[in-house]
């Protein structure tokens, strides 16, 4: 019995084999479409969307033609071609703006783009593009049934551009670059100041500045020990319970102890 169903379900694929050969080599593009469809339905995206692409320029203009761009489209997304997606799903919303899946299609293009962005070490161009394209997509479809799930993806693309900025700066830090390290924080901070690694971001920047003055020229010294101090009792204020806080107040330590060589030096001179 077993050896019947395998032979069995062995012609059967054999079947459905022959049958698609026919399908890419028949001239009916009415046939192609047809078993397109049947293939995309059944999950085989990569056989339906050669069909769909041998037929296409056929059926430009013809009222199937809608049906047949929003399948074609969308098999690219499923095939994880994802370039090809968000270019095909863009060409429909352009070619079909008043089509009931016109939503459908540009999240699944937005989405496609999301697809695309690449770790946060790796340059983020990729990222920003997804951001817009999201963005693109909620202000035209505010009340879409697929809008909290393009909100969320956006966060997500949002705080990688954060992690970006961030190890930008903690990178500067660890190499003991502490001026662009404090620079770079400073424009991580205003541009991401609801953060969660704003604490963080605040501490390495105070760190950077006081090692920055710790080992400057003297004649630098008394300026930086003073920018600081300044970044060191923000900190404290903001964040008294941070788990930095033993850092920071030893930092603040040394900081007042040397400022305090710099004002009896100035009072001996007097």
């Amino acid at each position: 019995m077993k050896k019947f169903l395998y032979i069995l379900v062995f012609f059967t694929i054999l079947s459905s084999c022959n049958e698609y050969q026919k399908a890419l080599k028949s001239e009916d593009i009415a046939t192609k479409f047809k078993m397109g469809e049947e293939l995309y339905n059944e999950g085989k995206f990569s056989k339906a969307n050669k069909l769909f692409a041998q037929i296409v320029p056929g059926y430009r203009g013809k009222p199937q033609a809608e049906k047949l761009m929003y399948l074609y489209s969308l098999s690219f997304y499923e095939m994880k071609d994802y370039y090809l997606a968000g270019y095909q799903c863009e060409r429909f919303a352009d070619s079909y703006p008043q089509s009931e899946k016109i939503e459908e299609v540009s999240f699944i293009g937005a989405k496609s783009y999301y697809m695309l962005s690449p770790v946060y070490t790796k340059d983020q161009k990729d990222t920003k593009e997804a951001i817009e394209k999201l963005q693109g997509f909620i202000n035209l479809f505010p009340n879409s049934e697929y809008t909290s799930e393009a909100n969320t993806l956006l966060q997500e693309l949002d705080y990688k551009l954060e992690l970006k900025a961030y190890s930008i700066a903690k990178q500067y830090n660890h190499l003991s670059d502490y001026e662009p390290s404090i620079k770079a924080f400073d424009n991580f901070i205003f541009d991401f100041p609801g953060s969660k690694l704003l604490e963080d971001a605040l501490f390495y920047k105070l760190d950077s500045a006081y090692k920055l003055a710790i080992n400057s020229v003297e004649y630098k010294k008394q300026n930086r020990l003073e920018a600081a101090k300044s970044y060191a009792d923000a900190f404290l204020k903001r964040y008294s319970g941070s788990e930095y806080i033993e850092e920071v107040n030893n930092m603040v330590s040394v900081i007042d102890e040397q400022l305090t060589n710099f004002t009896n030096i100035s009072t001996a001179k007097i």
